[in-house]
């Protein structure tokens, strides 16, 4: 998205009376990112990770913005058992069920800023974001992460998750969901990440 498209999205919002939402998905294995921790001196501290087992964790989230409302953080998550048949990730009406979702809860209009993942650009999604006049998207550049406040959230996320061994990947569901209904009820945070990437000056 360069500067011209950044203006446009600006007036599109004010136009609109939209809430500006920063999409992004991310994914969670079994094994734990790598933290700092205690232990003995001369005792490196081990963090035993089961062999057996499999699964993913896929997600999808929206950090939403709107001038004097509360910073809001709308998510869904699918968990991958490794079975046959099994979704395996989101798609096109996976997403566009998402963005139903927070306009339920927004109660508005939507601008919307994504990146160029192959299911954000087909004629599939096309289709469903003009089914929504409701809805208008913006892009991001090619690669662009330090300026979506979504990855502040997997960021924080992931952190959070730290050295930690789920026996399974419902348990390790569990934990994600948990800790991301925090960050819901955090607008500070949430709108912390949206200030780290310098694209709004005024405070949440």
């Amino acid at each position: 998205m360069d500067q011209g498209d950044l203006a446009a999205g600006g007036k599109t919002v004010r136009d609109r009376d939209a809430w500006l939402c920063f999409a992004d998905e991310a994914g969670q294995l079994l094994r734990p990112p790598k933290a700092c921790t205690w232990s003995r001196r001369g005792r490196p501290p081990l963090v035993r990770v089961r062999a057996a087992g499999s699964g993913r964790i896929s997600l999808a989230g929206l950090v939403c913005y709107k001038a004097g409302r509360r910073t809001r953080l709308v998510f869904r998550m699918l968990v991958h058992h490794g079975r046959k048949g099994e979704k395996k990730g989101f798609r096109e009406r996976d997403f566009a069920s998402l963005l139903d979702a927070a306009h339920q809860q927004l109660g508005g209009n939507i601008v919307l800023v994504w990146d160029n993942y192959s299911h954000h650009v087909d004629a599939a999604m096309r289709e469903l974001i003009g089914k929504r006049p409701w809805l208008t998207v913006f892009r991001f550049p090619t690669y662009a992460p330090d300026l979506n406040p979504a990855e502040g959230v997997w960021a924080h996320l992931k952190k959070s998750l730290g050295n930690l061994t789920p026996c399974s990947i419902d348990d390790l569901a569990g934990l994600v969901r948990t800790r991301l209904k925090r960050m819901q009820y955090r607008p500070d945070l949430l709108g912390g990440f949206i200030a780290e990437t310098g694209l709004i000056t005024t405070p949440p």
